[in-house]
């Protein structure tokens, strides 16, 4: 029996905007998306649309340096619509590249150490460029609640290929996908348990701010469509392990990902072998063809001062956001909400002096 389409897709968008379900290996899902962010981004441009907030002509302005800024040259080319995007120097050459043969103006700012870290700076021109031209439409995609409400789609696809599924792992960053994803399934399913993965450097569950090298995932402001009651447990990842990771996820199953895909393959595998009656999902960004020059790189590697290894102790349980920020580490994060749970301070472990 053919397994054809009965039409033809009306565009690359639709072709392309939902995930693949693909069986890795025992009780281990993915859902595989070769762009995941295009998905946001058509459904929010299309709802601005539909509201009117977008006319022929209307400039958009964005802050991303990464895969959404990628899904919005896509759509706002073929909808019609000037954009610009703020990103920084983890836009690489190719990227930008790309972006402007779509159309899009592509600013750069630097890191002047103002509030909010990079992200702070490229929010703060944002809003100088919506000054300078009024009427401008901002798609808001740490903060508008069509992002996670976008993967309504996904879960829905998950539930008719699956059925019920006990777990759910995918990187953060804007908090969509985790959230808009789990919300559908856990409709039918509430006691699904889902598990962020996160990066050391990044503010989003409480951690201390500093450098990251995984970029993708993480966020050095605090996202307003992160549900952090929507989590059971968060998970911070190194590079080594994560890189690994990603190679592995190649070479064992044929996926080439990304390195997010590859942070949340190096979670939910671990969780499967522990769990081995759950049917575990792992959420699997984008595909690996920007990465080649980089993550797929011994030579970048070593530049980095990265060395890729296997993860073979699994992660330590920790009881607060950046108590071990050297390697991988979870916490219990167990559906609290932000201000429930307490940061690390560094002096838990010293005692108190009557």
């Amino acid at each position: 029996m053919s397994t054809h389409q009965s039409s033809a897709y009306p565009s690359v968008i639709e072709a392309v905007e939902l995930p693949k379900i693909i069986h890795v290996g025992g009780n281990l899902y993915a859902a595989a998306f070769t762009l995941m962010k295009l998905l946001p981004a058509r459904y929010i441009i299309d709802r601005a649309m539909a509201a009117g907030d977008l006319v022929p002509g209307t400039p958009v302005i964005e802050t991303s340096s990464g895969t959404f800024a990628l899904g919005l040259a896509l759509v706002c080319r073929q909808r019609g619509f000037p954009l610009t995007i703020v990103g920084d120097r983890s836009i690489d050459d190719d990227l930008r590249n790309r972006l402007e043969m779509l159309g899009a103006e592509v600013e750069l700012v630097e890191d002047r150490g103002q509030p909010g870290g990079i992200q702070g700076a490229r929010l703060a021109r944002v809003a100088e460029l919506c000054r300078a031209r009024p009427g401008s439409f901002v798609p808001q995609q740490y903060t508008n609640p069509d992002n996670p409400a976008a993967y309504a789609s996904v879960g829905r696809l998950v539930s008719r290929t699956l059925g019920a599924v006990d777990c759910v792992v995918g990187p953060v960053g804007s908090g969509g996908s985790t959230c808009g994803i789990t919300s559908t399934l856990r409709s039918d399913t509430p006691g699904l348990r889902l598990i962020g993965v996160d990066t050391h450097g990044s503010v989003i569950f409480k951690a201390p701010e500093g450098p990251r090298l995984l970029r993708g995932l993480g966020s050095s402001i605090v996202p307003g469509n992160v549900v952090h009651a929507a989590y059971d447990e968060v998970h911070w990842v190194v590079p080594g392990e994560v890189f690994h990771a990603t190679r592995e996820l190649y070479r064992r199953h044929g996926l080439f990902m990304g390195p997010t895909s590859g942070a949340a393959f190096l979670v939910a595998s671990w969780w499967a072998r522990l769990n081995p009656d759950d049917k575990v999902l792992m959420v699997l960004p984008d595909e690996g063809y920007r990465y080649q020059s980089t993550v797929y790189n011994d030579v970048w590697l070593r530049e980095q001062g990265v060395r890729t290894a296997p993860a073979t102790a699994g992660p330590r349980l920790v009881e607060q956001p950046g108590e071990d920020g050297g390697s991988w580490s979870r916490l219990l994060w167990n559906r609290r909400t932000y201000e429930d749970v307490g940061a690390f301070t560094g002096l838990e472990t010293q005692g108190s002096i009557a």
